[in-house]
């Protein structure tokens, strides 16, 4: 069943709105996209390098939910109320199967401006033994990544990072598992709700941070020269 869910939600990720639809440059509408540019490439190897979908998978979910503020302290066992102590520890949530899109980075830019969209997805594992059942479900993330080249008093141009964060609507978590016991609907329903609001922050927490690695190794001069690689004719309608 996993098998035939993933080409639909991969569709459903190209169909999110365009994140440059929402930036207030003037003429951003034709800034030049590529998803093959050397950019992307260099921004898909420094992840990689980076075992970025280890740090994802090896995240401490259960713990974050206890502690992301979504439902306070001890949010799991309020999760599955009315369960006792013991069955409310033997309860496991992890992440599995991480996926990072690495051939799909788009790179877009317009004069010294440039953004990138990361999209990744994984499944999330809850298992509980109080229904010998583990269910699975699916989290998909676009992340979107700003910086630009501003000059300083003596015309020099340093790298400024902007926002990096997963958009609005950005982020989508879907229960795979169709046999669910009716005692565990509830708990499998709030918690998919919640995963919606923190799962955004932990990936940025774990991607941001390796993106800005990656670009501050960059030559100032090679990332202006990135816009130079559009087709003349793109240029010309920029």
């Amino acid at each position: 069943m996993r098998l035939l869910w993933r080409p639909l939600f991969l569709l459903g990720l190209l169909a999110w709105p365009s994140a440059l639809r929402m930036q207030p440059w003037p003429g951003l509408a034709k800034a030049h996209t590529d998803s093959r540019s050397t950019l992307a490439r260099i921004i898909a190897q420094g992840l990689m390098n980076s075992n970025v979908e280890g740090r994802i998978q090896n995240m401490p979910l259960l713990d974050s939910l206890n502690v992301s503020g979504q439902g306070g302290p001890g949010m799991v066992g309020w999760l599955i109320g009315g369960r006792s102590a013991q069955q409310q520890q033997e309860i496991s949530i992890g992440i599995a199967h991480v996926q990072l899109d690495y051939g799909g980075i788009q790179t877009s830019f317009h004069d010294d401006w440039f953004s990138a969209n990361i999209s990744l997805q994984s499944d999330i594992e809850l298992g509980l033994p109080m229904a010998n059942t583990i269910v699975t479900m699916l989290a998909c993330v676009n992340l979107v990544v700003e910086f630009w080249l501003e000059k300083d008093e003596f015309g020099r141009r340093d790298l400024v990072m902007g926002k990096c964060c997963v958009e609005p609507g950005g982020d989508h978590v879907q229960v795979l598992t169709q046999a669910i016991p009716p005692k565990t609907k509830h708990i499998v329903h709030n918690l998919e709700e919640n995963l919606e609001k923190i799962i955004p922050h932990l990936v940025e927490n774990q991607v941001c941070p390796l993106v800005g690695e990656i670009l501050r190794q960059l030559d100032v001069k090679l990332l202006k020269s990135l816009t130079e690689q559009a087709p003349a004719h793109e240029l010309d309608q920029l």
